[in-house]
C-alpha cells in the first residue's frame, strides 16, 4: 500500500499513482492531500487511487482510511464524500447535456476554455499533456463548426458553460 500526496515537487502524484498502478495492478493507493477540488479527486480515482483523504483529517479518520484501502475498500474522506454525493445527486436532476456531439473530456476542456484558461492551465488541471489538450481543442472546434477558440468560448458561454 502507498500513501500518496498529489504534490511531489516536480512530479504529479496523479501521474505517479497511474504509473504505480500500471506496474503493480494490485497495489492500493490512498491519496492524502490538501486539494479538495473535483478535478483532483476525479483524476486521482481515474489514475487508480482507492481512497482520497484531506490532510486535515483526524488521526482516527487516517487510520480508518489506511485500514479500508489496505483491505481493498474504496474510501473518501467526509468532505470529499459530501461533495461527491452532492455532485451525483445533482447530476440525476440535470437537464440535457450541452454539446452532445462532444465527448465528456472535450466538454470538460470546452468548459475550461469558456472560463478563460489557456492550454497549459487546462493540462495541469486535468492532468493531461499539453499536446492532448491541443488535440481536444482541435477536435472540439471541428465538431462545433467554429473557426476559432474565441468563437468556441462565446458559444460555450451562451449554453451555460464556463460558470457564467
Amino acid at each position: 500500500m502507498v500513501i500518496m500526496d498529489l504534490h511531489l515537487g516536480g512530479d504529479s502524484g496523479v501521474e505517479t499513482t497511474r504509473e504505480l498502478i500500471r506496474r503493480w495492478p494490485d497495489l492500493r493507493v490512498l491519496v492524502v492531500t490538501m486539494l479538495e477540488d473535483d478535478e483532483s479527486v476525479v483524476a486521482s480515482v481515474r489514475a487508480g487511487a482507492r481512497g482520497y483523504l484531506l490532510k486535515g483529517a483526524t488521526p482516527a479518520e487516517v487510520e480508518r482510511a489506511v485500514r479500508a484501502v489496505a483491505n481493498g475498500e474504496v474510501i473518501l474522506g467526509p468532505q470529499v464524500a459530501a461533495r461527491a454525493i452532492s455532485y451525483l445527486s445533482g447530476a440525476r436532476t440535470a437537464g440535457p447535456v450541452p454539446f452532445p456531439e462532444l465527448t465528456d473530456r472535450e466538454r470538460e476542456v470546452l468548459d475550461l476554455v469558456a472560463r478563460g484558461y489557456d492550454n497549459t492551465t487546462i493540462s495541469r488541471r486535468l492532468v493531461l499533456s499539453p499536446k492532448t489538450v491541443r488535440n481536444h481543442v482541435a477536435n472540439m472546434l471541428t465538431k462545433l463548426g467554429v473557426p476559432s477558440r474565441a468563437e468556441a468560448l462565446l458559444l460555450a458561454r451562451e449554453r451555460g458553460l464556463g460558470g457564467v
